[in-house]
């Protein structure tokens, strides 16, 4: 069966430098990390090793400049991304934490020393960042985190805890995101420092080849060459999500292509009444649904990289991203599922841990309701969650 995005042909809408770099990353996915996903998956794991792999093949902070980065284009590090989550939305997960939240937290808003001493470790893998924001209590409403930092001297005493935390425990150093009297800024603590550890989180339903875990910062004492000197008020981190946003705008298009690609195989080859059931009209009804839908999610994943690249891209347009093409991906994974039969409750088949997964990506970085409601502000200009 064709890739369903063939359809509207789709890919010639793709530069040859971006649509070499996509062909790249998934003939390196299928080789190496596809064949392994489910047993991460069931196991509940991701190998630490993967990251120094994934540095290799230059997806790690692929979008930015310098230090040892790639610099590609915003719809490259898009399609990359769409083939990472097109394997597993973990896999995708590691990536856009790495890169778009903890190196470009330090990226933007750190000092020359801090990314010369971070950003070229992390490009390679060699090191491993987390982006702690989220607590227990607070995850739409992060103006009211408790995580406290304040002066002593000439260094900062932080205390807190940091919740769902992707990257937590696998992390060399995290990007932590604190209330002070001088409003929030952000720190990185590096692992290893007194006070701060990291708990990991077990029996997950959903993004289990993935590590997810909990930040704990008790009396955790650093210099101010460890504050990100130029993130001085909450919007810091908020950009930084906009960038993870984008990267699964995007994804999402992966996980629903792959799973609508497992129904489209499965039904050309599963034989029920004489004939494949890819020759049912209902079947046939579901098939081009998904595939309907999945074009239009791809095609306004590369409107936004557009948008992107010229430098005009708004965080309610990257709403809008996240809020259709995730909709869209788990509603497709679903409806393969059915296709599937008994058999798309196994690992053997992609579109239920598709779904599984999406789940999460449903919630984190904006849940849908934010989202809408961030959509429902722009059009009104009244802000109703505030």
């Amino acid at each position: 069966m064709q890739d369903p995005l063939q359809l509207l042909d789709i890919p010639s809408l793709l530069g040859d430098e971006d649509r070499d770099i996509q062909s790249t990353v998934a003939q390196y996915l299928t080789d190496h990390v596809r064949p392994h996903v489910g047993e991460w998956f069931e196991g509940g794991y991701l190998p630490r090793e993967l990251a120094q792999e994934l540095g290799k093949l230059g997806v790690l902070g692929m979008h930015l400049e310098g230090y040892g980065c790639a610099g590609t284009s915003a719809t490259a590090y898009g399609l990359a991304c769409l083939e990472l989550e097109a394997v597993d939305s973990g896999i995708r997960s590691f990536v856009s934490v790495q890169g778009s939240l903890s190196m470009f937290s330090i990226w933007k808003y750190g000092s020359e020393e801090q990314k010369q001493e971070w950003l070229p470790r992390l490009a390679s893998g060699d090191a491993i960042g987390c982006f702690g924001l989220t607590e227990p209590d607070f995850g739409s409403n992060p103006k009211d985190m408790r995580t406290r930092a304040v002066r002593s001297g000439s260094d900062w005493i932080l205390n807190g805890s940091k919740m769902w935390i992707t990257n937590g425990g696998l992390a060399d150093v995290a990007t932590v995101w604190a209330n002070t009297d001088e409003g929030f800024r952000g720190f990185l603590v590096p692992r290893g420092t007194p006070g701060f550890s990291t708990n990991d989180i077990k029996h997950k339903l959903s993004m289990r080849a993935s590590v997810t875990s909990e930040l704990v910062l008790e009396d955790v004492r650093l210099p101010d060459s460890a504050r990100l000197p130029l993130a001085t008020s909450l919007g810091a981190p908020l950009t930084c999500l906009n960038e993870a946003r984008f990267g699964i705008v995007f994804g999402a298009v992966g996980a629903a292509r792959d799973s609508l690609q497992a129904a489209l195989n499965y039904a050309g080859s599963r034989i029920q009444f004489d004939k494949p059931i890819a020759g049912f009209q209902l079947t046939q009804r579901k098939l081009a649904t998904m595939t309907v839908q999945v074009s239009n999610a791809m095609l306004l994943a590369l409107h936004l990289a557009r948008l992107k690249e010229q430098g005009t891209l708004r965080p309610e347009q990257i709403s809008v991203g996240k809020y259709n093409n995730v909709e869209a991906a788990i509603s497709i994974a679903r409806e393969a599922r059915t296709i599937l039969g008994a058999n798309g409750i196994s690992l053997e088949y992609s579109p239920l841990r598709h779904a599984n997964n999406l789940e999460s990506v449903l919630t984190y970085e904006g849940t849908s309701d934010i989202h809408l409601l961030s959509i429902g502000h722009a059009l009104t200009g009244i802000p109703s969650f505030r």
